[in-house]
């Protein structure tokens, strides 16, 4: 009786349902299908994604139209395709190479880009060192919001507090120096301090903000590698110096690869600011020479040219400097 039941179920039992041989297929859908079903549930982020590709394509993609211009005898009525084809073709960057100002241009751009490169990397390391030691939060926010607030200020407010500052004649550090000491210093007007007002000036309008992604990088830091340390009886400064700054060392690497992409640009705003015509010796860089001899005169080609210099020497830097820096897996590609 109990077979005759087993046998009607097996025979009343749909095909295709727990037996091996009959299953019914699975619906198969094209890869492209599947591509952009998955496009499709992701389309907030394409969304947001949006603003950023035009504002690349419109402020990026779209100039590089106007590369052609270092390449030609530029006029602007009769434009870009209009404009005659220079002669020789290189006729601009050789203008710029030979110019006899060549080579104090380019000591004056390294000089404050590798300046600005050391001191832009070593305070704001030292600086998240110390937001990642305070263990008062309330007091970190604090430090934190102080400490990046000047990265929004711009560059004339900042040399006006340089002016209120550091000027011979009123400036309130100078204004000590001669009430103590009975001398001043023309901080603003001499090639001895020009560099030196830039870099500082520089570190401390960036130094909080810099500190920013360091800080991020040393909370991303697994907690049970100190732990460990503690363990075995390491101190603070150990557990800084054998935890801490390898744990950020590809964040150092990586910033310093994308730093160096720029060596050429010493900071248009800043100098075109702060600089005169008593520290050229010392405070003349590319941009600002392209700005006199090539915008002022109308000599675009001319400004063109060594814009694309420095694109191309950038690139070169990021290349090598990438490179480099796979020794340590910190590479960008």
């Amino acid at each position: 009786m109990a077979s005759a039941e087993v046998a009607t179920t097996a025979t009343q039992r749909p095909s295709g349902e727990g037996t091996s041989g009959e299953t019914t297929p699975a619906r198969s859908h094209s890869p492209s299908r599947r591509r952009w079903r998955r496009t499709w549930a992701a389309r907030a982020l394409f969304l947001m994604l949006v603003p950023g590709a035009v504002y690349l394509l419109i402020y990026k993609y779209g100039p590089m139209y106007g590369v052609l211009i270092a390449f030609k005898d530029y006029s602007i009525r009769d434009g870009i395709l209009g404009s005659p084809w220079a002669d020789p073709w290189y006729g601009h960057f050789a203008e710029f190479i030979t110019s006899p100002f060549f080579g104090s241009l380019m000591t004056n751009t390294v000089l404050i880009s590798l300046y600005k490169l050391l001191w832009g990397t070593i305070p704001p390391i030292l600086v998240a060192l110390l937001f990642n030691e305070c263990r008062q939060v309330w007091f970190r926010r604090i430090a934190q919001t102080v400490s990046y607030m000047p990265h929004f200020l711009s560059w004339v407010i900042i040399y006006g507090v340089a002016i209120a500052l550091l000027s011979q004649g009123t400036g309130v550090f100078n204004g000590f120096l001669r009430d103590t000491f009975g001398f001043s210093i023309p901080f603003l007007t001499s090639n001895d301090w020009f560099r030196s007002v830039l870099v500082i000036s520089d570190v401390w309008k960036d130094i909080g903000w810099g500190a920013i992604i360091y800080f991020a990088a040393m909370v991303g830091i697994d907690r049970s590698y100190y732990e460990a340390a503690m363990v075995d009886g390491a101190g603070r400064l150990r557990q800084i110096w054998h935890i801490t700054l390898p744990g950020i060392r590809p964040v150092i690497i990586l910033l310093l690869v994308l730093k160096l992409g720029g060596i050429l640009d010493a900071g248009f705003d800043q100098v075109f600011i702060f600089y005169n015509v008593q520290v050229y010796p010392s405070g003349d860089i590319i941009d600002t020479w392209v700005y006199r001899a090539g915008l002022e005169n109308l000599n675009y080609s001319l400004a063109a040219a060594v814009g694309l210099f420095k694109s191309v020497i950038g690139l070169v830097l990021i290349v090598v400097a990438n490179r480099i820096a796979k020794r340590w897996n910190a590479q960008l590609w």
